[in-house]
């Protein structure tokens, strides 16, 4: 049975009707009794009020059949069941939709179950709350990094961190910041990262948690280790020799004046070995005091001075600083800017550093090339950050040197500190920005400053 039954059962109301008032015109116009006409005139009223109280019945039928999806109402409404029953094929089509929906909910709701147990069970803590600040997930990792039970709103964390509560607000998608925190005594070093998500008119952040202190005090250590080593490789190299020959001269004048005092005499020979072994000892003894004061720099790096800076401008500087180190070198030098009004807000003095440190650099790269070429450049990335690179088609840096050339007192060249781009990366940082480099060996190598 389908919509043809309502159809035929109209069209038969219908016909009916027009038959009984044919008749009833009919009989009238004939000289019938007027009884007999009122009959007929009642039997056509009788109709059409079958007629609509069906089709209201009807209407009424498929009204709750809408109703009941709308309010995923799964129950069955329809009593009449019997077969070639209109209201029995609404049945079976109602149960047919339920069908079909219950096993979407079904599919929806394990789904939900699925994902929300992940949430629950992640390693790192996450929160979500929407712009009034009420929370609508915190998961178990997320409780216990903040020791909390359950909460409804994040400006209740105020009474614990109210400075964590502020990073949450503030940080936009994509957003990070390490925060220190106090928890009842206990120091905890987050990781914080922020998305902004929406739902419909509706609009979310998701929060990510993550304690650090124990990632944060094992590469602590491990820097310690590398610095000691690092410090006693250095100092040992400076203070052996130094040791072994004051040893050695100290040992010689002890001789000299066990010697009766008439033979207490130094040969000009042996005061020519004493004078060496002292300018030795001067030479490294220098060489120890750079070491210490090239330690003592990359320790006491200023704060930056943060002002807008035209890159055009500090390109222009640059070069005009560089210009005698590069024509000495015969190098080919290009600066170029892309846009030329390009601005940012750094230091001007530290970034000019440590670019007048990667062009020294380069050239140096550049000493058994013929075609000597260095080419720096300003742009825009996809995030709008101004990104400054130096390139140069030098010998290039190995794989395993790419790795420690940031590391304080690294060097592959023969004459070098280690402290430059150690001091470069430091300056970066503290303009929250990053340092990176490409290198192929026989290419050349580009070092990326992004700001």
């Amino acid at each position: 049975m389908d919509f043809s039954n309502l159809k035929i059962q109209t069209i038969i109301r219908v016909v009916a009707i027009a038959l009984t008032l044919l008749l009833m015109f009919h009989l009238s116009y004939s000289g019938a009794f007027g009884l007999t006409v009122l009959l007929i005139f009642i039997l056509a009223a009788v109709q059409v009020a079958s007629l609509i109280k069906y089709l209201n019945k009807t209407n009424q039928d498929i009204h709750d059949f809408f109703e009941a999806i709308k309010n995923n109402d799964f129950s069955d409404p329809y009593e009449m069941k019997e077969e070639g029953t209109y209201n029995k094929y609404l049945r079976d089509q109602f149960l047919f939709v339920i069908s079909k929906l219950k096993k979407t909910k079904l599919a929806r709701d394990e789904r939900y179950h699925y994902l929300t147990t992940i949430v629950q069970h992640a390693g790192i803590g996450l929160i979500t709350f929407n712009q009034n600040g009420d929370i609508q997930i915190m998961n178990i990792a997320a409780k216990r990094l903040l020791k909390v039970e359950n909460i409804k709103n994040i400006n209740t964390l105020k009474e614990i961190n109210e400075p964590l509560v502020e990073v949450f607000r503030k940080l936009k998608t994509g957003g990070s910041e390490l925060l220190r925190v106090d928890l009842g005594g206990d120091i905890r070093q987050l990781s914080v990262y922020a998305i902004e998500l929406s739902l419909g008119s509706e609009h979310f952040k998701l929060i990510s948690l993550q304690n650090i202190q124990s990632e944060l005090e094992e590469n602590e250590m491990e820097a310690w280790q590398k610095l000691v080593r690092v410090l006693t490789h250095e100092i040992m190299n400076s203070v052996t020799p130094i040791s072994s020959l004051a040893t050695t001269v100290e040992s010689d004048i002890i001789n000299r004046l066990d010697q009766s005092e008439e033979k207490c005499e130094i040969e000009k020979e042996d005061l020519e070995d004493i004078h060496l072994a002292l300018q030795t000892i001067q030479r490294r003894s220098e060489g120890l005091i750079r070491f210490v004061s090239d330690f003592r720099s990359l320790t006491h790096t200023p704060q930056p001075k943060f002002e807008l800076v035209s890159i055009a401008q500090l390109f222009n500087q640059i070069s005009l600083l560089m210009q005698n180190d590069l024509n000495e070198n015969k190098v080919k030098f290009s600066a170029n800017v892309d846009p030329n009004n390009m601005a940012a807000n750094i230091d001007p003095e530290l970034i000019q550093q440590v670019l007048i440190n990667l062009i020294k650099n380069a050239i140096q790269a550049l000493e058994e090339i013929e075609a000597k070429k260095i080419e720096m450049r300003a742009f825009q990335d996809e995030k709008n950050r101004v990104v400054i690179t130096v390139r140069d088609n030098g010998s290039g840096i190995d794989e395993e040197a790419q790795s420690k050339i940031f590391i304080p007192f690294f060097t592959t060249k023969k004459k070098g500190s280690g402290i430059g781009l150690s001091l470069s990366r430091q300056i970066m940082r503290q303009h929250k920005g990053s340092i990176s480099v490409k290198s192929v060996v026989n290419e050349g190598t580009e070092f990326m400053l992004k700001f």
